[in-house]
This record gives C-alpha cells, structure tokens and sequence, in this order.
C-alpha cells in the first residue's frame, strides 16, 4: 500500500545516499539525499552533517567543470531545506565572491553573521567584501562636511529657483536626493546600481522620515525610461558619480543619456525654470601638472639594473598595468594616488595647466567629447628632475557661484588621477624645457600621454611615450606591488645572503656526513654525467619558492650552485622573463623549474620535490602588500615544517610584530562616519556604520596625519619553525592624548642575523592600523595593557590602561587578512 511504499522510497533513496557519498559520487548522493528530506523533513537534524558535506564536495565539482548554473541551483535547493543554515549561506557566499559577484557575496556574508554574530568565517568574508562594497571613500566623504554643505546649497537654490522635480543618479546612502526634498522638491527620485548601496540608501530614507516621498530605483540610469520607471522627465538631475579622473565612473555616458530620455531641454529664456532641465554639477575644468616622484616611478618601471646579484637588462621592457597608449584591455589608464601622502613627497615640475573644460548642462559638448580631435599642449619645465608621471585633479563646477576642488594642496577627500611614464629610460627634464602632453577623450576615459620633450628649439626626445613607429614593442606586465617588490633592493640582497649561509652550512654538514649518510635517500644512480660549475650536480639542493606572483628568489637561489630551484611564478610572459634572466646570469636550464607545471592539484602546492627528496629550504610569502599577514599562514608553516630535510630551512623563520599608539582623526574618518553633524542632520551613520571593517589596510604610516602616543612595541612573534598563539604587552604613553588605533608592521627575519623591515623607504609593503572601537584617553607616562591575539590570520587588538578600572577601548575581533 502507498502508506507503506512511502518509508520505503524515504529510507531505500537514504540508503543510496549514504552509498554514492561512500563512494564519492557526490552529484548521485546529492539528489537522493534532496528526495529524502524533502519526502521527509523530520530527518533534516539527523542528515543535515551529511548533506552538507555532500554539498560542498558536489558544488566543488560542478565548479571545477564550470558548470556555473547547476551549481547555484544546488545551493538554492539547498537553502529551501535549510533556509537559516549559516554555513551553507557563507559557503554559497564564497562561491559568489569567487565568481566576481561581490555584492551578492555581502549580502550572503551579511546574513550568515546576523544568524551567527560570532561566526568567524563569515566575519573574514564580510571584512574582505565590505571594503570593497562600500568603498571607504564613502566614509571620508560624508564626514566632508564642507563638500555635503556645498552640494546641499547648489541643490537647495535650484529647487528654490523652480527645479521642483529631481533625480539623483547613483544616490549612494542617499544624501543628495534627501537634500532635494528638504529643500522643497514635489518629486524626487533616485537609482543606484549596487545592491547593497540600493538597500543602505532604502534603509536611510526611511530612518530619515522620507519613506515613500522619495522613489528609489535599484538600477543603471542607462536602463530607466520615462513613464516606465519614472512617469515624466525631470528638471534636475544631482549626481556625484565622478572618480579621481573625473570620468571613470561613466558620467558622460550617463549624462548624454539622461539629457535625451531623462531630463527637460535645456534652459532658455522663453521658458520657466519649471519646465526646462539643468544638471549639478553644471560642469568641470581638468588640471594637470608633471611631477617627479620616486614613489610612483618603482610601482610602474624597473628602477634597478641588478636585484640579488642577477642582472635585470634581460628581463626586457617592463610594465605596471596602467598605461594611456596601449591598446590593451588588461590596462588601465591612469591609477590613484593622494599626492600628499606619497611617501618621499613629489616635486612639481610644471606650472599647473588646464588640461580640459567640460559643460554638463550641453549636451552637444557630451556627445562630442569622444570624437574630439587630440589636443597638445606645450608646458614649460619649471623644476629640474625625471619625469615620472602626470598628475591630474578637477574642479567642478556646482553651479555657477560654488565650486569643489580636488587639488593636491587642498584639504579634501580626494585622490589625484596619475598617469605614470612608462619609458625604460629615466628622462630628465630641466627649466627650459618644453612637455609636449597629448590629451584626448578616447571610450569616454581621460588620457594624458607625454608624448615628447622639446629642448633649445628641438624635440630632444621623438618619443616619451609607449607609441613607436615601428609598431608595438615587445613587454612584460607586473602588478604595481610585484614592479616594487623587483625594485626593492634590501630585500633581495638580505634574500642572497640568508640563501647562501644556509646552502653553505647544508654543504659542510653534508661533507662531514659524507655523501651517502644523508637520509639513506641520496644514493643517485651512478650514470650522472659530471656536473659544471653552476650546475645542479649529482645531489642538489632543492629550494621552494611558493612567493605569489612574480618572483626572482627561485632564481637566486639556482644561482648559488648545486641547488635545483623550484619556482610558483604561474604566469607564461613571467615565466618566460625567469628564462631569460637566468640565461643570461649564466644558471642553467635544468636548475630552474616551474613547480605549478608539475602539480596536479594547486591547493597540494606544498608536497615533497619527489617520493624520495625533501627540500632543503621552502620560501613562504608572508605579508601581503596591503600590510596583512597572509590567509592561512601558520597552516602552510606547519605543513612545510614537514618536508624540510634535516637542517632545511623555512624563509622566513619568524616574524616580529611591531606597532605603537597613535592618535588620528584621519583613520576615524575612514573607518566610521563620526554622528550627523557632517552628513548636514541627516540620521546616516549607524547604516552605513555597519560596514565599518576595524582593521585599515594599505596604509602609508610615514606620511599619516596622526600624533604618536608611544614608542614602537613589540606586539607579537609569529614563529614559521614553531606554533603560538596570544600575548599580551605593555607600552607606555609617551605623551597625552586620545589613543585612536594601533598601526602595525612587521620585521621579516630570515634567520638569526639577517632581517627585512616592511616599514621603510624601499618597502613594497604598506602598513595596516586596527582602529579601537572607543577611542582611550591617556596620559604622559600611562602605562597601556594591549591584549594581542592571532586567529588563524586574523589580528585583534584591544587596549587598556594598567591598574585603572575602567577606562577600556576594545577592538572586536579584527580580521587580519584581506585578500
């Protein structure tokens, strides 16, 4: 009978799971155990383990065959069983972010940390996703004060002036569409393409009383339509979707179409302002000027003709990804940098031009920008230096009597475009001089090409820029981080000399043991031809290099004779440099290999050079160049701690924590808007709040505007040939003051002797800063308990003064490993 059949079907279908789990046929077990819990939901406690497990392995295989779709329709029906499963939510969050859709990952990170406030998985995640979700330029602008009060008159004259109808493209938390209707407009709308803003911008509006009174749409301007979307076109149109180049956040495409299908024509006389349309801001003028700057010129070019002992004239032309002429689209045109905090400074060494006029309000102008013809400007040289790059800010215009400026010498939110030169050769440039500069508007990006120098009449130089006649020359791209790392001298040198030593004593341990004492492992067939003399030899030693991205350490270490080098450099174009470098520093083909061309699986990167070998020494990458410990750090030690020979060695062998008490209302004003009294009373603080990530990264300390309460500490030892955990230490103020964050940096030791600092001028890394949730007030001579923990790769910090009950500024867990 069905009433028996029923059970049947429910415990044959678990049995078949249980089954094709055992045998890991996952996509089998996965729909048996789908029929099971939906048939019988009584057993979801019973398999819930189970079915999870199943999952996971199921969707890792459908991700691998990139069967992308089948995979989401696993989690979905995964999440109608099992809707409050944090773990499935992270995991499916995981899988999003992976796949580049980072807003839908926040928002699952979101939800598995509101059903598990203390999940720390999903606390890294939401940490890794929320800088990127609300970018931190969202903090430091709503706490502008002066900008927001700006954009608030321009806005609040219109809509006085008989703009009563409006639309805020890309409102963000909202602010600009508020202002509107508080200033009196009939009907204000606003879209905003992120999910997550859409939803923040929803939640504001409403704690703001102004539910319903503004329409907010989550989408493109490019997609809305009158009546479709909004039922008639507006007569103002307030947006601030403009970036350090002005126009790359696609304000002129967003202008042309909402002047076609959005707004009223244009203002004229004949008509009232009610009736005809304008935009804030109503325009902008680009500035420009050329600098010489240390700083940007090692993240955009090779700076050093040798690194390591190796000489670097055969690695070819090298390039960051940010160039104006290339064609390329893994390229950018211009990067960002506040020119005030660039370590080392910069020096000018042009007047400020004017690079560049734009109305907004004319739509002609909007459409013309693209086909306009190439504009050159000829600039005096003023300073005497090397070009290095083109630094570019605006001013724009809110309307006619108000104006913003992003210039280098204001006190402002903003970064400055640059445009980096990409010669191979340093070209200097002396008062007299001419800088032919090259502007133009192509696919609606601003891009700035120094394209020659005229000098006593001449053009000295045909060509500064990557342009030649005889067709496109041949380069190698490296990150801006990896261009640095190659730049950084110390390091290398300190690489060379902790390899050598440690080769060295290899040696004489293994001459003492004599040759076939080793492991009882290193008898070698006798038909090894005779070695020379950089060779790998009959018994090399075997040195890994697992560094991300590109790397010269295995080279160096090939270099030191009788070793066989390892390297993880993925990429062909880098691996093809590594070729030739060592081709030209004499080491021979075989002493140099390509480990991930070997390994199968690429999570299995650590495992023996072979059945039989261990590795003499294993290189660990260890702080990311944003100034965080790397992900899983002390499980790779571990791991690698286990497939050492005797003596081998993991580089480095410890690491020392160092950091300080400092005061800094700049760090407060990234992480956190500070009340309503910026964002003009509007109540937005405690939404976007939310997103507050308590550790800052890429940080430059020498240039941050803060007050140093203490000395430097030693906060904590991450030994790679051993394990540990927490500890605590005491620092004493050196001065009064508000103790606002802890900034942190680390001293990379390779052995006893020989370290490197990832603070100081050559450094490729940056600094990062745990900022305390309370700030806590001390006096000259305190003495300050900070409590240090490490999580897997997470740093917390929390502070508090020695023998006063009390006073304690904390901070909650802080993830110490963004990606």
């Amino acid at each position: 009978s069905a009433s028996q059949a029923f059970p049947e079907l429910v415990s044959r279908s678990l049995e078949s799971a249980q089954q094709c789990l055992f045998n890991q046929d996952y996509g089998t077990a996965f729909v048996h155990y789908l029929l099971v819990l939906n048939l019988a939901p009584v057993l979801k406690d019973f398999a819930s383990e189970s079915f999870r497990f199943t999952l996971f392995k199921w969707a890792d295989e459908l991700d691998s065959l990139g069967r992308i779709q089948d995979l989401f329709d696993c989690y979905e029906q995964a999440l109608e069983l099992f809707p409050t499963d944090e773990v499935i939510i992270n995991s499916m969050g995981e899988h999003l972010f992976r796949m580049g859709f980072r807003d839908e990952a926040a928002g699952h990170f979101h939800k598995a940390l509101k059903l598990k406030p203390d999940y720390p998985e999903a606390k890294e995640n939401f940490y890794r996703v929320a800088n990127w979700l609300v970018e931190r330029w969202h903090f430091l602008m709503l706490n502008d004060r002066r900008r927001n009060h700006k954009y608030q008159q321009a806005i609040q004259k219109a809509v006085e002036g008989g703009c009563n109808t409006v639309l805020d493209i890309g409102t963000g938390t909202g602010i600009l569409g508020m202002c509107a209707k508080k200033a009196g407009a009939a009907e204000v709308y606003a879209c905003e393409l992120s999910k997550t803003m859409y939803e923040l911008a929803c939640e504001v509006v409403t704690a703001n009383g102004m539910n319903g009174r503004i329409k907010i749409l989550h989408m493109k301007s490019l997609e809305m339509e009158v009546p479709k979307d909004i039922p008639k076109r507006v007569s103002l149109v307030v947006t601030e979707t403009v970036d350090a180049g002005l126009f790359g956040e696609g304000i002129i495409e967003s202008l042309i179409h909402a002047w076609n299908h959005l707004l009223l024509p244009p203002q004229d006389p004949s008509r009232p302002p009610s009736q005809t349309g304008r935009v804030i801001p109503a325009g902008a003028t680009v500035f420009g000027m050329a600098v010489q700057c240390l700083e940007i010129r090692r993240h955009h070019r090779l700076c050093v003709s040798e690194v390591g002992g190796l000489a670097t004239a055969a690695a070819g032309e090298l390039h960051s990804p940010v160039s104006c002429s290339s064609e390329d689209d893994s390229t950018e045109p211009y990067t960002t940098e506040r020119l005030s905090r660039l370590p080392g400074g910069y020096t000018p060494l042009t007047e400020p031009f004017n690079a560049l006029d734009i109305d907004f309000n004319n739509v002609q102008e909007l459409e013309g920008l693209c086909s306009r013809e190439v504009s050159r400007v000829r600039l005096p040289v003023t300073g005497e230096g090397l070009l290095d790059a083109l630094a570019v800010w605006f001013q724009l215009h809110l309307d006619q009597e108000s104006s913003l400026s992003t210039g280098p010498k204001e006190d402002t939110c903003w970064e400055q475009a640059i445009y980096p030169v990409q010669t191979p050769h340093n070209f200097p440039l002396r008062p007299g001089d001419e800088l032919i500069v090259e502007i133009s508007c192509r696919d609606a990006y601003l891009r700035l090409c120094s394209v020659a120098v005229a000098r006593d009449g001449r053009d000295a130089l045909a060509c500064l820029g990557t342009e030649q006649s005889s067709g496109p020359r041949d380069y190698t791209m490296l990150e801006c981080a990896e261009m640095a790392l190659l730049n950084n001298q110390p390091y290398h040198d300190s690489f060379r000399r902790a390899l050598a030593k440690l080769i060295t004593n290899l040696k004489d341990a293994r001459s003492v043991q004599g040759p076939s004492q080793g492991e009882g492992l290193e008898v070698m067939p006798l038909t090894d031809p005779p070695s020379g003399p950089m060779d790998p030899g009959p018994d090399p030693f075997y040195v890994l290099d697992v560094s991300e991205g590109f790397s010269v350490l295995s080279l160096m270490a090939a270099s030191q004779g009788q070793v066989k080098a390892y390297s993880s450099v993925e990429k062909t174009q880098h691996q093809a440099v590594l070729r030739r470098l060592a081709r030209a520093n004499g080491v021979p083909e075989e002493a140099l290999e390509f480990w991930l061309n070997q390994v199968e699986d690429e999570q299995a990167v650590l495992q023996r050079p072979s059945r039989e070998k261990l590795w003499s020494a294993i290189i660990l990458d260890c702080v990311e160049t944003c100034g965080l410990v790397r992900q899983k750090l002390m499980e790779k030690a571990t791991l690698a701690r286990c497939l050492l020979e005797d003596g081998g060695q993991i580089f480095p062998e410890r690491i020392v924590v160092y950091g300080m008490l400092v005061e800094s209302d700049t760090l407060l004003l990234e992480s956190a808007v500070q009340g309503q009294e910026p964002t003009l009373g509007f109540n937005i603080a405690p939404f976007i709040n939310q997103f507050t990530v308590p550790v800052h990264v890429f940080l430059d300390l020498s240039t941050l505007q803060c007050r140093h309460l203490s000395d430097s500490v030693e906060l904590f030892i991450l030994d790679l040939m051993n394990t540990n955990s927490m500890r605590r230490c005491t620092v004493q103020a050196s001065a009064s003051g508000r103790v606002t964050a802890v900034p942190f940096w680390y001293q990379i030791h390779l052995n006893e002797e020989i370290s490197v600092s990832t603070f100081n001028q050559d450094s490729h890394w940056k600094q990062a800063a745990v900022v305390l949730h309370q700030p806590l007030a001390v006096r000259e001579g305190d003495w300050v308990r900070l409590a240090v923990t490490l999580q897997k790769s997470s740093i917390s910090i929390s502070a508090s003064i020695e023998e006063e009950a009390g006073e304690t500024g904390t901070v909650d867990s802080v993830r110490e490993s963004a990606q």
